[in-house]
């Protein structure tokens, strides 16, 4: 008894610490913050618009295939495929159009009942106020839904602590190359 009395009493004391810990943390706002210098500063949300160029065929593609499963072939859903790209991101859906970045990463198929895609990836852009910034894209794609809407988890450079989503609109796809053209929509909240 008088040892799970001791126990309780350590249990409390040990709980009204960390409660202070939390409290006082409060007090002072978010020191961790403080640390990074974004105490003062407000989010902020930026709407991005770019076209995402998948080749997949021609003397130098931006997407490869790198991995597949013996079934990926016959599967109507080309499940366990794994490519991996550099994408080019522009400003319009020419393929001349001013570059703003790359997509770099992968998708998988990794649906057996309808073709969605695993896209991980980075947008890093190159061009203009976001150069040198990322944002990482973590998410399912259902390809042939006319909107997409994937989680943006993260950023690095002006995207710190990014979070928001992206939308994609498929723009063209050539049957006969398989190549295409994605128009995407990102909302993005960051310091």
């Amino acid at each position: 008894m008088a040892q799970a009395l001791q126990t309780t009493i350590i249990i409390s004391v040990i709980a009204l610490s960390l409660l202070n810990l939390t409290v006082n943390g409060s007090k002072y706002k978010n020191p961790f913050l403080k640390h990074l210098g974004l105490l003062n500063k407000k989010e902020q949300v930026t709407h991005l618009h770019f076209y995402f160029h998948d080749i997949v065929s021609g003397p130098n593609p931006t997407a490869l295939q790198v991995a597949s499963a013996k079934t990926s072939n016959t599967s109507s859903t080309g499940f366990g495929f794994v490519v991996v790209i550099d994408d080019p991101l522009t400003e319009g859906p020419e393929p001349n159009s001013k570059a703003v970045g790359r997509a770099q990463g992968i998708y998988a198929s990794a649906s057996q009942s309808d073709v969605g895609l695993l896209m991980v990836l980075n947008y890093v852009f190159t061009e203009g106020k976001f150069n040198g910034s990322t944002l990482s894209i973590l998410g399912r794609n259902a390809v042939f839904s006319a909107v997409r809407e994937m989680p943006i988890v993260g950023g690095t450079g002006l995207f710190r602590f990014a979070r928001g989503y992206a939308q994609a609109k498929t723009h063209t796809f050539n049957l006969t190359s398989g190549d295409a053209v994605v128009e995407y929509n990102v909302y993005v909240l960051h310091y």
